[in-house]
């Protein structure tokens, strides 16, 4: 029997504001998923902190959908052809992609003339998953013990002292830009293709600093060849124990506002059914809230974070694209 046109229009009444109605063949998607395997697209190459992330998130994905759970790196152009393919794929919940900060809020700014994708209105919010800060490490071998002996330095001479980061527009760039300004120095930038680069040059003594994400600089500040002198979150990060007595931005720069968080969220291509979306929003909530995952993550220097509704998330993005704007334009950071 086919709906009559009075019951379609009472269904529309009814529906939440906001939320998709349903086509039949859409509602049984969301039942039936996941009926084979999906994949996490991770949008950069082996090994870093986005792909140890997207490994852990699979494995305990595993579990609780009855699939296993692919990881797919498809790294390249800042994390925008990771984000493209997926925007790109079926609308079925079978292509999933772990983002970051730079893919959802800073690159169409910093790619403004090719930026193959519009990520508010191309990918689906889910949730986030992590949430972490940016350090900065000196070689161990530098005189300088504190940020402020650094800032000092620096202001004797401007210019003179070189800040590496691991590539024009990341977060590591907008920290050391955001943070010169605020300091009132002068700091020359010299960007890497990558975090791994410009951390060997960093022992290597061939720059005097970097700022980058915690998990990436923790092994060498363990094993004492960096030495960190701020975290660049407002508050201290207290999770991890070899941290907690290094500075905030609060503390070392008071009044400037400084709050650099480097998160990591899942979306789905916009238009998956809401069905799929709200079965694996449950799903990776319980991941991200047990145990076994903060264990993992926080000793790499996130912890986890997770968003109630994916609307929440949505609005989360909105904000963070509005402020990565800013921080681009500040910056003066261009990839076109």
């Amino acid at each position: 029997m086919h709906p009559t046109r009075r019951a379609l229009l009472g269904a529309a009444a009814a529906a939440p504001l906001g939320l998709p109605i349903l086509a039949p063949t859409a509602r049984a998607q969301g039942t039936n998923w996941p009926n084979r395997p999906p994949r996490i697209v991770v949008p950069y190459a082996p090994g870093g902190a986005v792909d140890l992330t997207g490994r852990l998130l699979a494995e305990r994905l595993q579990g609780i959908l009855g699939q296993n759970v692919v990881v797919d790196n498809r790294g390249g152009a800042g994390g925008n052809i990771g984000a493209d393919f997926v925007a790109r794929s079926e609308k079925d919940g079978y292509t999933i992609l772990l983002t970051s900060v730079s893919i959802m809020a800073a690159n169409k700014y910093l790619y403004r003339r090719s930026m193959p994708l519009e990520p508010l209105r191309d990918l689906a919010p889910v949730t986030r998953v992590t949430t972490g800060t940016v350090l900065l490490i000196v070689n161990s071998n530098r005189p300088w013990k504190t940020f402020g002996e650094l800032i000092a330095a620096a202001k004797k001479d401007p210019g003179k002292l070189t800040m590496g980061s691991s590539g024009t527009g990341t977060v590591s760039h907008i920290t050391i830009s955001t943070v010169a300004k605020a300091a009132g120095v002068e700091i020359t930038h010299v960007p890497y293709r990558g975090g791994g680069p410009a951390f060997a040059d960093l022992l290597a003594g061939n720059i005097d600093m970097m700022f980058d994400v915690i998990p990436a600089a923790m092994p060498n500040v363990r094993e004492g060849k960096f030495r960190p002198l701020a975290v660049g979150s407002a508050e201290r990060i207290t999770y991890v124990p070899e941290l907690r007595d290094v500075p905030s931005m609060k503390e070392l720069l008071p009044g400037s506002n400084i709050d650099m968080q480097s998160w990591y969220g899942v979306n789905l291509p916009a238009g998956t059914p809401r069905p799929i979306v709200d079965k694996l929003h449950d799903a990776l909530l319980k991941v991200v809230k047990g145990e076994d995952f903060k264990s993992r993550m926080e000793p790499q220097g996130f912890t986890p974070a997770w968003d109630e509704t994916p609307e929440a998330y949505g609005e989360y993005l909105k904000q963070q694209d509005l402020l990565w704007k800013r921080l681009v334009e500040e910056s003066g950071a261009s990839l076109d």
